[in-house]
């Protein structure tokens, strides 16, 4: 049941409604940002991912170095060290590498539909080795102090969540890594439970368990603990492969209220709702049985890696959640959910 009001402007963005940000690049792929309200305006962190132009029977792609510079590798496509057949990831001589770089790149709305870029914003790049593949998926939590980034840090040691705090998305706090690898997918709720910070994460597994929804929770939002396992992969299921939390989960009178994605065997991703306690977020209300969001549209079909709908922003006005979304790894979406609709797909 696709309960979602899908924008009549989609996509809303595409790649060549920017200039690439890195010299020498061009942009592939818009995917899914982060969202916050400032000054009346509606911004977008967006992942914005970019290489260098292919030259015939060659793959390139860039990285950050061990000085913070963007260099190019290139590789010959008929070399049969290269491991080409995903177009997101390579394996070359055994070592894996993205075929994009990817950054977060701020840009605003007056009506939530036109998007521009503001000079006074600039884009927040990779910093140091463990973001030397680049910093992906930004969701952004707004709270009483300010906002607070989690986003993927990517390097070809590690995988894990990065954290900024800010104010004013000019001057940036960072952090640094505040669950370590291999796990992305971090969501902060934007309010404490009985005095504590909670968040979603994704540990990944592949030897015993799986890519599937955790709980934490922390007294400031950089020490976490406690962690439990709230959501898992459903066999033969429309989340049978992967899980994984979308924005700041909405606080309503039935329940901490979560659209979450789901991938199955194809790498169909889809958008589901889980249903958490007000005072215990670990216990699970209710999930979707079946996607409240698939992708249906042509422009979520096809495109840079198509069958993909996948949210990781939004922001809330009474009933309506106004969300954005990346379809099929390529342009960005808009789309609005009813509160109550959504917990009537839940049975409660």
């Amino acid at each position: 049941m696709d309960i979602a009001k899908r924008f009549p402007e989609n996509p809303i963005l595409r790649p060549s409604d920017l200039r690439p940000g890195i010299g020498g690049m061009e942009i592939v792929c818009l995917l899914n940002p982060g969202v916050f309200r400032l000054g009346g305006r509606t911004g977008l962190l967006l992942r914005v991912a970019e290489r260098p132009r292919q030259e015939e029977g060659r793959i390139s792609f860039p990285i950050y170095n061990d000085r913070d510079e963007i260099e190019v590798l290139s590789f010959d496509k008929d070399d049969s060290r290269l491991d080409a057949s995903d177009p997101r990831v390579i394996k070359y001589n055994g070592q894996n590498y993205l075929t994009t770089l990817s950054y977060l790149r701020p840009v605003f709305s007056d009506d939530g539909v036109h998007f521009y870029e503001d000079a006074d914003y600039r884009p927040i790049y990779g910093k140091g080795p463990l973001e030397s593949f680049g910093i992906e998926d930004c969701r952004v939590a707004t709270m009483d102090d300010g906002y607070f980034l989690t986003f993927t840090e990517v390097s070809p040691v590690a995988v894990g969540v990065g954290l900024i705090a800010t104010r004013d998305f000019k001057t940036l706090e960072r952090k640094g890594m505040i669950f370590p690898p291999h796990n992305k997918d971090c969501a902060l709720f934007e309010s404490t439970v009985g005095g504590k910070y909670y968040a979603f994460h994704r540990p990944s597994s592949p030897e015993l368990g799986g890519n599937y929804i955790w709980l934490a929770e922390s007294p400031d939002r950089l020490h976490w603990g406690n962690h439990r396992c709230i959501a898992v992969t459903r066999e033969g299921r429309w989340d049978s492969a992967r899980v994984g939390a979308g924005a700041a989960p909405v606080r309503t009178e039935k329940g901490w209220l979560e659209i979450y994605h789901g991938a199955d065997g194809n790498n169909r991703y889809c958008l589901g709702a889980l249903l958490l306690d007000l005072e215990n977020p670990a216990k699970v209300l209710a999930r979707s049985d079946e996607p409240i969001m698939e992708p249906t549209a042509p422009y979520e079909k096809t495109g840079f890696f198509g069958n993909v709908v996948f949210t990781n922003g939004q922001y809330v006005e009474g009933d309506t959640i106004h969300m954005y979304y990346g379809a099929s790894d390529e342009v960005i979406c808009g789309a609005t959910l009813s509160i109550r609709e959504v917990l009537a797909t839940l049975n409660v």
